[in-house]
């Protein structure tokens, strides 16, 4: 067996000519009894690639050589070159330099480059806007219950940097309250937020690219960067009107909470108790919750220092008769609990 195994992917073999190349692969399939087809399926590669190679447009690449020469029972040819990767597109940025350099003399002064911008855009760039200089237009909503629960929304599943304000949600089992997010964000600030879908970890990102909504976001008391590193917390015109937080809770407990069964074996015996549970890293959010229940009248424990939980079937009930959800996953675990968990 011919042994020319690439280092890289793409390093190809340059023929003397042409005709050099289109004769050997000719040869092939006289020698092997193989039809064209067969031969592709060997190489790996498409009929059409076969068929470019086969009419020279492009170079064979080594790898593909060494299968050709074994299927064919033929040498390697002698007389080849073997050219690494963009091989080509260097050849020819070489030769453009060299036609640059003797038209201008200079191949180009950075200093120079950076000066001549400045003095364009003096004069004319900031006096002609576009779309690449102008931060595009969003609604500034007034202080509302929808406000409130898209507050809670980004402490909770959100994020925020220097350009983005993002909500992050599973892709499997979030996928209606997804939409019900990007609804949300499409009624208060009248912008399209893009969805990513990631299958690598079963993600759905739900994105708005915004400069003036990361300002605002800012301004109603949202925080850019790492929540946890900043013990983020609810902002104070939310905790201070009772309506508003009821909507901000939803919000948190939508994205950041569950509902589970809490299992006990005693004397053989397996007791099943159900749970709500809102989960977060920072300190001052977790009381603010905790504090939230407390004055709706819910009797909330906190757990591991990382939850809050309702953890009486009734609370549970009345949870959701008072402050609700728009999570169908929830939802539908709530359902479930109705219908005899506990």
């Amino acid at each position: 067996m011919v042994e020319l195994v690439s280092k890289y992917y793409d390093e190809r073999v340059l023929f003397k000519d042409k005709d050099k190349q289109i004769n050997f692969l000719n040869t092939v399939p006289v020698r092997s009894g193989l039809p064209w087809r067969q031969i592709a399926s060997k190489l790996g590669i498409v009929n059409r690639t076969l068929f470019d190679w086969r009419r020279g447009k492009y170079l064979i690449s080594l790898n593909a050589l060494g299968k050709l020469c074994d299927l064919a029972g033929i040498a390697v040819p002698k007389d080849i070159e073997i050219k690494g990767p963009f091989w080509s597109a260097l050849d020819s940025a070489k030769k453009g330099g060299a036609v640059t350099y003797k038209k201008y003399g200079t191949i180009g002064d950075p200093v120079k480059r950076k000066r001549k911008w400045q003095e364009w855009w003096d004069s004319k760039g900031k006096f002609n806007p576009n779309q690449y200089f102008v931060t595009k237009h969003v609604n500034y909503p007034d202080k509302s219950e929808e406000l409130s629960e898209f507050v809670g929304i980004i402490i909770g599943d959100g994020g925020i940097t220097e350009r983005q304000v993002n909500v992050t949600l599973n892709s499997k089992t979030d996928i209606a309250y997804c939409e019900y997010v990007n609804k949300l964000l499409e009624n208060l600030f009248g912008v399209k937020p893009s969805i990513v879908f990631r299958d690598k970890d079963t993600t759905v990102r739900v994105t708005v690219s915004r400069t003036n909504l990361v300002k605002y976001c800012q301004k109603i008391g949202l925080k850019v960067g790492n929540k946890i590193r900043q013990q983020v917390d609810i902002p104070s015109w939310i905790k201070e009107n009772n309506q508003y937080l009821v909507n901000c809770i939803r919000g948190l407990v939508d994205t950041d909470g569950c509902i589970f069964n809490e299992c006990h074996k005693i004397k053989q015996k397996v007791y099943s108790y159900s749970r709500l549970s809102f989960v977060s890293a920072s300190l001052p959010l977790r009381l603010s919750v905790y504090q939230g229940l407390k004055n709706f009248g819910f009797s909330p424990k906190i757990r591991n220092n990382r939850s809050v939980q309702l953890e009486n079937r009734a609370e549970i009930i009345d949870y959701f008769d008072k402050i609700g959800t728009n999570n169908p996953k929830h939802r539908n675990r709530f359902e479930k609990f109705i219908g005899g968990v506990g």
